[in-house]
């Protein structure tokens, strides 16, 4: 067995242990992590970013959705991108941020969850799930500074916080040096989030159900993509619609697009017939 390489990166909580295999790669060859890239210095070339991402809570769970834009300067990269992953059963997160960068981030952090269940024999504790991504995030830094960066979106449920066993929704965000903020009801991140946490003000209710909470995240991305341009709206014409999970007791789920597309045109022809403005 060879040496170990030096990562260079500050030790988790579990540093040291075989419970982390972000631990494991960045000090056996930290090369291969998403950040290790040398940039040359000079200006950073344009990649695909992608924007708006939603969550809220809901009765028994928590949801996160995406819109399915990457934009490139004021060019339309991506019109099928998706920004909005499960990480593990019991949670998801979603990626604003340097595209490239965010998903090899999303797949590192799906095996980390993954390598901890394998080796521990059991799931990791939400709250901690929420330090490992912000423990990454704080190793783009660098990349980050250079204009590449990467801010997720993290929901999961417990369902030790409720008396009653029925699962709670968590919700946390980061920002570009990993720093973990929980957040309570409804969140957003990306270009296009000012606009969607309008609507979700207006729009979340205590005790929703999760049917309503999906017509609520849509809501929230239709009004996104009505005032910033990189978040994409829904496309009757290719029928692509925004990428929504649901996360619960039973687990984390994908909701089916015939399900979108009723709620997107629902949406859509109410506002037809409103005729509105703004």
């Amino acid at each position: 067995m060879g040496t170990p390489m030096s990562s260079g990166f500050p030790a988790l909580e579990a540093g040291g242990t075989p419970s982390s295999f972000f631990d494991h790669v960045s000090r056996r060859n930290p090369a291969l992590l998403p950040f290790r890239a040398d940039l040359p210095a000079g200006v950073v070339p344009a990649t695909p970013h992608g924007t708006t991402i939603v969550a809220l809570t809901f009765a028994g769970g928590v949801l996160m959705a995406g819109d399915r834009r990457a934009t490139m300067g004021s060019m339309i990269a991506n019109r099928h991108i998706e920004k909005v992953f499960p990480a593990d059963r019991y949670s998801v997160l979603g990626i604003a941020g340097t595209a490239g960068i965010a998903i090899d981030i999303v797949k590192l952090f799906q095996v980390e969850l993954e390598h901890y269940e394998k080796i521990e024999g059991t799931l990791l504790s939400l709250e901690g799930k929420a330090n490992r991504l912000g423990a990454m995030i704080r190793a783009n830094l660098p990349m980050a500074l250079q204009g590449l960066s990467v801010v997720p979106l993290f929901a999961g449920v417990e369902s030790a916080r409720s008396a009653v066993g029925d699962a709670v929704g968590r919700l946390f965000s980061y920002d570009v040096t990993g720093g973990r903020y929980e957040e309570l009801e409804h969140h957003s991140v990306g270009s296009g989030s000012v606009f969607a946490r309008g609507a979700l003000k207006k729009l979340w209710r205590p005790a929703m159900t999760a049917a309503d909470a999906v017509e609520v995240s849509v809501e929230a991305l239709i009004d996104a993509s009505d005032d910033d341009s990189a978040t994409g709206g829904p496309d009757l014409v290719r029928q692509l619609w925004p990428v929504v999970y649901l996360v619960t007791n039973d687990g984390a789920t994908r909701v089916p697009p015939q399900t979108l597309a009723a709620v997107v045109e629902t949406i859509i022809a109410r506002r037809t017939i409103e005729r509105r403005e703004a």
